[in-house]
């Protein structure tokens, strides 16, 4: 198969880290002329894997896939440009992804011009771009998470030259400003603070996919705020791999903190913000929190292990006495607030005392919700080399034995929300039925209940008669009237 190769990922490039200043950079989107002529009346397609990042960059993707002149679908089939953006922090997602790609040769005999393109964090290493060159002849285009901004002149070549373009690049990264973007929700909108990670915890891909930690400027930030408030949005998520170390960078005093109270300030309705290293949460924050009532009292706190030994070879930088001093603090600060977590079970060498240490702080801290994981090593990372002796049989129990006590807590939480009404902003409907829909409330919990399309996008009160643990059953609240 013909290809033109620019440039293929490296992990030893993608570590690198120095102090210079991040550069941002006004996005000025070059589409040659005879692309939007092709594109005219043409479809795409985009199936996005993996965190809320990916999501961020799939509505930017479409963003540039509408500007260039594709419309959207929702059939990858009827397709002429099908985009995967992937996931490479479990093993499962990346299996998933090939399973699809699998699939996609399907497409090549509807519609030989269609075009099949990978983009997202697999493509950032090595041993996948390798793989899918080799076995997978029906990709016609790679790029990675750090050159979006040039999918038009990539698509251009694919399309008039007629062979596969490769082109991903392992570097610290910029910021790039202004693409434009076309997001999932009319109501709900994740807001990057900052990209990259400089943690180099020993189990993750992410600093090596994503690049340096970078931060936004603050201005650029609240401006995408107040657009998406004009715009009577309900909810933002303020993004980052680690939002609590947001500033760091930009030596200006500036933190995530100060950040956070001025997008409060704006008065948007609803606020999130996820993930939170536990390393670097700061006690402003607190402050912060329990000042404003639109900052939602829900907190993502990735605990990962329990256990000193474990999260010292994870490099987590933190104690498990530390770590529930800061929950204590927290319920102390802010007493409504809902916490979840991620676990990963079986780390390498994890003993049965280091995993007791990990049920006795899930116990200790009563989680609303939790993501659980059995490890998967990841090529590249620090612990993909580390020895192994905990069998798979074992992993197994442990991971069941850490749901069940998950679920006791989760569980226990969810009781305590029947009888009361709560606030739910309304997503749409809901799995359970063609009458019912569902929302989340503001510690996020799910709720679901009978209602109908006109409720879409409103936050209302909602009472709760009854729940399960992973969510529960309410009805619209007889004051609210529709």
């Amino acid at each position: 198969m013909k290809e033109a190769i620019y440039s293929t990922p490296s992990l030893k490039e993608a570590r690198k880290r120095s102090k210079n200043k991040v550069e941002t950079i006004n996005a000025e989107l070059i589409i040659p002329d005879r692309l939007s002529l092709f594109a005219n009346g043409k479809k795409y397609f985009i199936r996005t894997y993996g965190c809320q990042a990916n999501v961020v960059d799939s509505e930017n993707i479409a963003g540039i896939l509408e500007k260039i002149g594709f419309i959207k679908c929702d059939d990858p089939f009827t397709s002429d440009i099908v985009i995967l953006n992937t996931c490479a922090v479990r093993e499962n997602a990346e299996e998933k992804v090939f399973g699809e790609i699998g699939s996609l040769k399907r497409l090549k005999s509807l519609n030989e011009n269609a075009i099949i393109a990978l983009c997202g964090c697999m493509i950032q290493e090595p041993h996948i771009v390798e793989k899918i060159r080799e076995k997978y002849h029906q990709t016609d285009l790679l790029f990675g998470t750090h050159n979006i901004n040039r999918l038009p002149l990539l698509l251009d070549e694919v399309i008039f030259a007629h062979h596969r373009v490769i082109e991903v690049l392992s570097k610290e990264g910029e910021i790039i400003e202004n693409l434009p973007v076309v997001r999932e929700s009319n109501f709900k909108a994740f807001v990057n603070i900052m990209y990259g990670c400089d943690k180099f915890c020993t189990y993750c891909i992410v600093p090596y996919t994503r690049g340096k930690q970078r931060s936004r400027k603050i201005e650029d930030i609240l401006k995408e705020v107040k657009e998406l408030k004009e715009k009577n949005y309900q909810e933002v998520t303020l993004l980052g791999q680690n939002v609590n170390a947001y500033g760091k960078d930009l030596n200006d005093n500036l933190t995530f903190a100060v950040l956070l109270e001025e997008v409060a300030k704006l008065n948007i309705p609803r606020i999130r913000f996820t993930t939170s290293h536990p390393w670097d949460f700061q006690d402003e924050m607190f402050r912060v929190i329990s000042q404003y009532k639109n900052i939602m009292p829900y907190i993502h706190l990735p605990l990962q292990s329990g256990s000193n030994a474990i999260l010292k070879k994870m490099g987590r930088r933190y104690t498990k006495e530390s770590y529930m001093d800061l929950v204590t603090r927290l319920k102390k600060i802010i007493p409504n607030v809902s916490l979840s977590t991620d676990i990963i079970v079986g780390f390498p060498n994890e003993t049965e005392e280091d995993f007791l240490d990990t049920l006795e702080v899930a116990k200790f801290c009563e989680y609303d919700s939790a993501f659980t994981f059995i490890y998967s090593p990841r090529v590249g990372t620090p612990a993909a080399l580390m020895q192994d002796d905990v069998t798979r049989s074992e992993k197994n129990k442990r991971f069941n034995r850490l749901v069940e006590t998950l679920e006791i807590s989760i569980s226990k939480k969810a009781k305590e929300y029947v009888g009361k009404t709560v606030d739910v902003l309304v997503d749409g409907f809901s799995k359970k039925g063609k009458d019912m829909l569902s929302g989340y409330t503001e510690g996020n919990k799910l709720v679901n209940f009978q209602g109908n399309a006109s409720l879409i996008g409103k936050i209302i009160p909602v009472k709760i008669i009854d729940s399960h643990t992973y969510s529960l059953i309410g009805e619209v609240s007889d004051e609210y009237k529709y």
